[in-house]
């Protein structure tokens, strides 16, 4: 994340709480949204011990219940692969960033190798079934240009020791188109 003008952060896919520890020093709230209320219980201890304020605003990042333009940053680590409708919920993470925010992201999805995406192609109706709704060939930056962002930055890779069809990882930040 840019650091010196993020205070207000929207972080999709909540989880646990496992990024807390990461937040900038200027963060001063964050915006969880989390669909899973038994996350929700297993991050307590970590909301306790974060210096940053953290308030559960909703379940679903189709539909946030947030304001225009009240988040300087917006955070979904591991999130669209599940969300039913992932465009639509990049274009209510647009909605909420400030005119000069970003969407700072890192995911899984379609890799570039053709053998690793046709096997992906074949695994992703089981996944989808075992790995509750988790897609394992989304093109997360057509998703998220769909959804009328640029992307400022990206960085892509195979993560290590995970079989190929569950590995390739987008890491990057988008503003408004």
């Amino acid at each position: 994340m840019k650091h010196g003008t993020i205070h207000e952060v929207v972080e999709i896919g909540f989880g646990t709480g496992h990024n807390l520890p990461f937040l900038p020093a200027e963060v001063t709230r964050l915006r969880a949204v989390e669909p899973s209320q038994r996350s929700i219980a297993l991050a307590r201890k970590r909301i306790a011990a974060s210096e940053v304020p953290v308030k559960v605003v909703g379940l679903d990042g189709q539909h946030l219940p947030l304001e225009n333009d009240s988040a300087d940053a917006v955070l979904c680590t591991w999130s669209l692969c599940t969300i039913p409708e992932p465009e639509a919920a990049v274009c209510e993470m647009a909605r909420v960033l400030t005119p000069d925010g970003q969407l700072h992201f890192a995911e899984h999805g379609r890799a570039p190798d053709h053998g690793v995406r046709r096997w992906q192609d074949r695994l992703n109706g089981i996944q989808q079934r075992v790995g509750g709704g988790c897609h394992l060939n989304r093109d997360i930056p057509s998703i998220i240009e769909a959804a009328g962002m640029k992307i400022t930055r990206l960085d892509t890779h195979y993560a290590k020791d995970i079989p190929k069809p569950y590995a390739f990882m987008y890491e990057g930040a988008a503003a408004a188109g």
